[in-house]
């Protein structure tokens, strides 16, 4: 059994802002595995079912991002998941668009939900796969830039972001983390302030 926990904030004003990257990413994995996330299950919403010959448990946890570590450690504790069976999907404002990077285990890197997941569980050994959304350019408010909706622009990239984010998810769960980093992390856009125009699309390198 897999834990697969995409990081966001419920509720319909927050869909598609920068922050709920993590919370779109389980809606595609969803679809393709024919799984529904609706079923709630302590501080989540989760869906169970088979990805890449795999079993799994999606989930979307409902206590806002900077409390995501309430959710998935009453998650760990009722699917008897250890931290380094799980995966993590999250947003990174240090990254640029386009930029996709796997990691088996780290520091939170300033990411709220991840210091809370990390504090919560007492590990920071878990597979995170954090999707680029920093800007081009310095801003003075970097909460409401991740809680702002998207442009359209944004939109499209973050469509081919969350498409590639899943597939990463199946190599992790086919191929292991390791061949799963070398393939993507390869070919991600660069820091946030680059210009990663270059890597749209999931074939770019």
């Amino acid at each position: 059994m897999r834990l697969i926990v995409g990081l966001g904030n419920p509720g319909p004003e927050y869909v598609w802002t920068p922050h709920n990257l993590g919370f779109l990413t389980i809606d595609r994995l969803a679809a393709r595995a024919g799984i529904r996330v609706r079923r709630p299950e302590g501080k989540s919403l989760i869906g169970m079912g088979e990805l890449a010959g795999r079993e799994i448990v999606l989930a979307k946890p409902q206590t806002f991002m900077n409390a995501s570590g309430l959710a998935v450690r009453d998650l760990i504790g009722r699917f008897e998941v250890a931290p380094a069976e799980m995966i993590v999907i999250t947003d990174d404002a240090t990254l640029g668009w386009n930029a996709i990077r796997i990691r088996e285990r780290g520091s939170a890197g300033g990411h709220n939900g991840l210091k809370s997941v990390i504090g919560a569980i007492g590990s920071d050994e878990f597979i995170r796969v954090r999707l680029g959304i920093g800007p081009a350019s310095p801003v003075e408010d970097l909460a409401e830039y991740v809680l702002r909706a998207m442009s359209d622009r944004e939109l499209e990239r973050a469509a081919e972001m969350v498409d590639r984010a899943a597939e990463a998810v199946e190599w992790i769960l086919q191929k292991g983390a390791a061949a799963a980093m070398n393939h993507f992390n390869r070919r991600a856009g660069g820091l946030a302030g680059e210009d990663s125009s270059g890597t749209l699309g999931p074939g770019a390198d």
